[in-house]
């Protein structure tokens, strides 16, 4: 009887966990709190779940393409390739720090929080109709951590194995339970087929479509010129909660052009049907036309509530001349934000300050409360300013304020050894002049950069401007072959792992990561490892506070601007749903009216 009892009491204490098990399976993910969407959820709330499907989405693309491969850090990759791809999971575009299943119909957080269970739907499959299966999703994960760009080995450092777990499920095992964003991040992995891959060298390039599973299919590539995607119609997760009213146009296209200038003339002459619009000059006066004044081009400004990240000047610090950091903060003097934004930018802009602007992750004011007990144990390795006064780049009214600007540049490079020699610049110790060159891939920011090059050539830096093709800049930009470039750090309202890839000491010297200027920082390392653990909302801004202003006082980068918008020009035959999302544009949400296309066509014809 004893005997009878012990299994007995087992075999309910194994229930009661399988129980517990499954009930902590769930449709979706939260890093902090609750989910917008509940269980029964139909839709997202930003989308049109009538929408028509039917029509066709013109976009341009600058440069060109060689690659179908967007994985590896061979070539370029082309636009729009993830149309192809299914994750396991996608974000909502309304709701920070949250996914909901795609593939996956559910993700399983262990309580000590040492793992997840990815649970695939059984109806999963990619485009030739073979299942998504979890050797698909184990090989997926290795080979894009062996194999991939740099950033995987990032997001996937703390991985320690995957295992398949019964028939549909995959578990990911964890060093710790201290990384609360990477079970998310394991939710955004997109799923390769290993059948298809094998035999077949992951890390080429190629311009053979790969076999994919998403909700767009390639239908032709024109090799650096052009690709076409063609909606599936027989999408497997056509309606599925999370893309019912997305993905409503039949064809997708990217056309490639030469340059910016030449690809806004295409705009308007009907080449395209959507641009993003990024240079304010353009959305001031570059879109007066015919088909403007008639209406059949629209220009929107749609806001968002997306933290603008940081755009600038960015020192290559692997470069001996930008190691000092008095170095950098003089050269920022040098930029005349005001001037530059009033003659060339029709006063469209703010100036960044921060590399989370446009948002609650922004460090304002003086470091206090939890921030500043953060920052405190690493006080004598920052700036005695960091701790008194907010981080402001030097901003200019009149031309007599950059005339006492550039003294202060000068005092500061003199006090670092550089000292002039007739009209040149140069170092006390080397005698080498203070020369760089400021490396471009878009003809468009010359105009950005020649102010600076003549504000540096007044204190005796000289700064040339080269600006070279689209694939060379990629190469030495992933070969960090360059002095000064316009880098770009787009950031989200949940920064986590990706901090590891911009600003970790690990990532500085890999081929092709996103450490692109080099820093390598005790300090900054640390400030991510805690920012990765942070344990709520509250913890994850306060740290967030903190490594934002020691970026501030690395002087690693001369903000630019950046503003809390998209500006979106397109041809007056789409239509979008009456809620847009805070956190993106939503293009796939957008549909094609056809009597609004129908219209448009008989009008354009008038204009000719």
């Amino acid at each position: 009887m004893r005997k009878f009892f012990g299994s007995f009491f087992a075999l309910c204490a194994f229930l009661a966990l399988a129980a517990a098990a499954e009930a902590a399976a769930t449709y979706g993910m939260s890093l902090f709190g609750e989910l917008k969407y509940g269980p029964h959820f139909t839709h997202f709330d930003y989308v049109n779940p009538n929408a028509p499907k039917d029509g066709t989405m013109r976009f341009s693309a600058i440069g060109t393409f060689d690659t179908l491969n967007p994985f590896v850090i061979n070539g370029v990759p082309v636009a729009g390739i993830n149309l192809i791809f299914d994750t396991l999971a996608v974000a909502a575009e309304d709701e920070p720090a949250s996914e909901y299943g795609l593939v996956a119909e559910s993700m399983d957080l262990a309580p000590d929080r040492l793992s997840v269970l990815y649970t695939l739907r059984t109806g999963a499959r990619f485009h030739d109709g073979s299942p998504m299966t979890p050797d698909d999703v184990i090989w997926t994960f290795n080979t894009l951590r062996k194999q991939g760009l740099p950033m995987y080995r990032a997001y996937y450092a703390d991985v320690t194995r995957v295992a398949r777990a019964g028939e549909r499920g995959v578990r990911f095992y964890f060093k710790s339970a201290d990384n609360r964003e990477l079970p998310q991040i394991i939710g955004e992995m997109p799923v390769l087929s290993k059948t298809y891959w094998s035999g077949r060298d992951f890390t080429k390039t190629t311009l053979q479509p790969p076999l994919g599973s998403g909700p767009y299919t390639i239908a032709t590539v024109n090799p650096g010129q052009s690709i076409t995607y063609r909606r599936v119609k027989d999408y497997w997760a056509a309606e599925l909660p999370v893309n019912k009213g997305r993905y409503n146009v039949d064809t997708i296209r990217y056309d490639y052009y030469r340059d910016a200038t030449v690809a806004l003339e295409a705009f308007k002459a009907g080449a395209y049907d959507v641009r993003l619009e990024n240079a304010a000059k353009d959305w001031a006066t570059g879109y007066n036309s015919p088909a403007l004044r008639a209406g059949l081009i629209k220009k929107e400004e749609i806001p968002n509530r997306l933290p603008s990240g940081m755009q600038g000047f960015g020192y290559n610090l692997r470069r001996p001349i930008f190691q000092d950091p008095l170095v950098r903060e003089a050269l920022a003097y040098a930029f005349d934000f005001n001037w530059e934004n009033k003659n060339l930018f029709y006063g469209e802009y703010t100036r960044t300050r921060s590399y989370f602007d446009n948002s609650e992750l922004a460090a304002t004011g003086v470091p206090q409360g939890e921030e500043l007990k953060i920052l405190e144990p690493f006080r004598k390795e920052l700036p005695p300013a960091l701790f008194t006064k907010e981080y402001d780049p030097p901003e200019y009214k009149n031309p007599g304020e950059l005339r006492a600007g550039l003294e202060k540049a000068l005092a500061l490079l003199q006090k670092a050894g550089w000292h002039f020699r007739g009209r040149m610049l140069v170092n006390d110790k080397t005698g080498q002049p203070f020369a760089f060159e400021i490396l471009l891939d878009n003809p468009q920011f010359e105009r950005v950069v020649l102010p600076f090059v003549q504000n540096l050539k007044r204190i005796g830096v000289i700064a040339r401007v080269r600006t070279v093709d689209t694939a060379q800049y990629q190469q030495r930009m992933n070969n960090y072959d360059y002095d000064m470039a316009i880098v770009s750090f787009p950031e989200s309202l949940s920064p986590g792992n990706e901090q590891r890839e911009y600003w970790g000491s690990a990532a500085a010297d890999l081929p092709g990561g996103n450490n692109l200027l080099g820093v390598k920082s005790k300090v900054i390392d640390a400030l991510i490892a805690e920012l990765v653990h942070a344990k709520t909302r509250a913890d994850l801004i306060a740290h967030t506070h903190a490594l934002d202003r020691v970026l501030q006082y690395g002087y690693y980068v001369i903000p630019q601007f950046h503003i809390g918008a998209f500006r979106v020009a397109y041809w007056n035959k789409f239509r979008r749903p009456r809620i847009s999302p805070k956190y993106g544009i939503g293009f796939n949400t957008w549909w094609v009216d056809p009597a609004a296309e129908k219209a448009v066509e008989a009008k354009k014809k008038t204009l000719n």
